[in-house]
């Protein structure tokens, strides 16, 4: 016996599928990146220029879950894709909805989108089910520019890879000092509920993670890779990619994770680091990837300056004081 996957209202119009307006919950206000806060603190975050903590990326996936549901069935839950590059940042209260293109028969892949009430664009991508290459950041990945003058990511180099570590979500776990919060804690204020994440009644037989949570899961032990990554600096999730090969994943059980550099990218205000993540089960085959653009800001870092002149000279940081002043 099975439950419908979601009893979210869904409306069409024009030639979108639309969810309802929905406040996701801001629930990492505790956060800790190296011993100090990250940008979904209130105080760290106005300092560079913000209204507040912002919500962080993923938590909006599961407003697009519904949606793809819809479209593709059971196929989403076991092969799906979520591409999306975040425009603008929201902030707890807010609220926003999700959309999708109506696909064709047959259709796999599909442009997706979320604004704010005031028409703020706070992301654009695409989601697909099975084997699809041209995602919105497989496209994006391939005409990045690289990198020039690093400061941040100096030590950092393309092919950079990072040993297996062994990784599980049970439903009472803390996630640690970057998700400090318990799956049980955000099944209970996730926007779009469903029988699938708590209970049997689904074709698998067993409670399954929203896809916001994989993200939680994928980065839960990323502090330990050691990457010579310069700090402390403040970081932000400007890409994201979550795609699963051999879904769902569960509860409770383990799985192994293994990091690669990818790009190094960059703006006037942040410089990027884009890591595949490869998630493999007990059996070795790989289950699910995700790709996450994480930018660092220049001015979190306190001796950006003063690097950029030793590793660059006096004529380029001229160039960055200009920039900035841009």
């Amino acid at each position: 016996m099975s439950e419908p996957a979601f009893r979210t209202e869904i409306v069409e119009r024009d030639n979108l599928l639309v969810g309802p307006w929905r406040s996701p919950r801001q629930m990492l206000q505790a956060q800790v990146y190296d011993s100090h806060a990250s940008i979904h603190d209130d105080a760290t975050a106005q300092k560079l220029g913000f209204q507040g903590g912002t919500i962080e990326g993923p938590t909006h996936f599961s407003q697009f879950a519904p949606l793809c549901e819809r479209i593709w069935g059971r196929a989403w839950f076991e092969t799906g894709c979520l591409s999306a590059h975040y425009r603008n940042p929201a902030f707890e209260g807010e609220e926003v909805q999700a959309n999708i293109e109506k696909p064709k028969p047959g259709q796999t892949l599909c442009a997706i989108g979320m604004t704010r009430r005031d028409g703020t664009e706070i992301l654009r991508g695409t989601a697909s089910v099975g084997d699809v290459s041209e995602t919105a950041l497989g496209k994006r990945l391939g005409e990045l520019k690289p990198l020039s003058d690093p400061v941040i990511l100096a030590d950092l180099k393309v092919g950079m890879k990072t040993p297996r570590q062994a990784v599980k979500m049970d439903f009472d776990q803390h996630m640690g000092d970057l998700y400090p919060f318990s799956l049980a804690d955000k099944l209970k204020v996730i926007t779009e509920p469903s029988a699938y994440y708590s209970q049997e009644l689904n074709p698998w037989g067993r409670a399954i993670i929203p896809m916001e949570m994989l993200s939680v899961l994928f980065q839960y032990r990323a502090r330990e890779d050691r990457l010579p990554v310069r700090g402390p600096a403040v970081g932000l999730f400007a890409d994201q990619e979550i795609r699963l090969l051999r879904g769902p994943l569960f509860p409770g059980e383990t799985y192994f994770t293994e990091r690669e550099v990818v790009a190094l990218s960059g703006s006037r205000r942040t410089e990027s680091v884009w890591m595949r993540t490869t998630v493999f089960a007990k059996d070795d085959t790989p289950v699910a990837t995700m790709l996450l653009n994480m930018a660092s800001i220049k001015d979190s870092y306190a001796n950006y300056a003063q690097e950029h002149k030793s590793l660059y000279g006096w004529v380029r940081l001229s160039r960055y004081r200009q920039q900035g002043q841009q």
